[in-house]
């Protein structure tokens, strides 16, 4: 199984970077973990047929994570898409969509499409399998608005992934990402506090009880970004693949 970093930067591009977007693949999944406003010109950057992807797993709903659907979703009507496809995420993500639709291409929401599309809520704390596929939802901290927030703990094909989405620290990320084969966790600052975002610093005093067995950074300031030839830890980059 293969995850490709397709975009890891933040609302604000920092170093250049696209939105949240990563793509696992394996010989029984195909999948999106966010879908941020860059993600369709970035998965046609690196030759990902987004045919193939069978489930697209919303973090929340601020537009540097969940602003590419519509492109995704357009696309994939007039390019007459026959495969299912999931969209999955916090409560109140059909609305929420249907919202997004409209205000980037009115009327879009209304159109019947030529492949049948389900729009999944995940609640806080409950787990659901999406054929080969299983997720679980953990409850995060990431402001009052753009929610409600998730962190995700993912299991397919004999591995673990686990991603922080972005938060400020809370306790809950001990059990998405304990013993992972994979965590990949915003790194927003090296050590600032900054409100509803995590700090290297603070996610480095709670690893040793997170374990995971592989750390990747993401979703990192041009603050962060600056100080990465110091940090022991993998930093993402666009386009960055990891076998898992």
């Amino acid at each position: 199984m293969q995850l490709r970093f397709v975009g890891c930067g933040d609302a604000f591009g920092s170093g250049g970077r696209l939105n949240t977007c990563f793509h696992v693949s394996g010989e029984q999944v195909n999948f999106l973990i966010d879908c941020g406003a860059s993600s369709l010109p970035a998965l046609k950057r690196y030759g990902i047929l987004r045919d193939d992807i069978d489930l697209v797993l919303i973090t929340h709903f601020h537009a540097d994570h969940f602003g590419g659907v519509p492109f995704l979703l357009l696309e994939a009507q007039f390019g007459k898409r026959k495969r299912p496809l999931v969209i999955a995420g916090p409560p109140g993500i059909e609305l929420r969509l249907t919202r997004l639709m409209e205000a980037m291409f009115e009327h879009s929401s209304s159109t019947k499409q030529h492949f049948e599309l389900s729009v999944v809520a995940i609640e806080p704390n409950e787990t659901r399998e999406f054929g080969a596929v299983k997720v679980s939802a953990f409850p995060v901290v990431h402001g009052d608005s753009g929610g409600p927030f998730h962190a995700y703990r993912i299991e397919a094909e004999g591995r673990t992934l686990a991603y922080s989405g972005d938060t400020q620290w809370t306790e809950t990320l001990v059990g998405a990402g304990h013993d992972a084969d994979l965590l990949i966790a915003e790194a927003y600052t090296y050590d600032r506090p900054v409100k509803n975002h995590l700090s290297l610093k603070t996610l480095e005093t709670h690893l040793p009880e997170i374990n995971p067995r592989r750390l990747i950074l993401t979703h990192m300031s041009d603050e962060m970004l600056r100080k990465l030839d110091a940090v022991p830890h993998t930093a993402a980059s666009d386009g960055l693949i990891v076998e898992l």
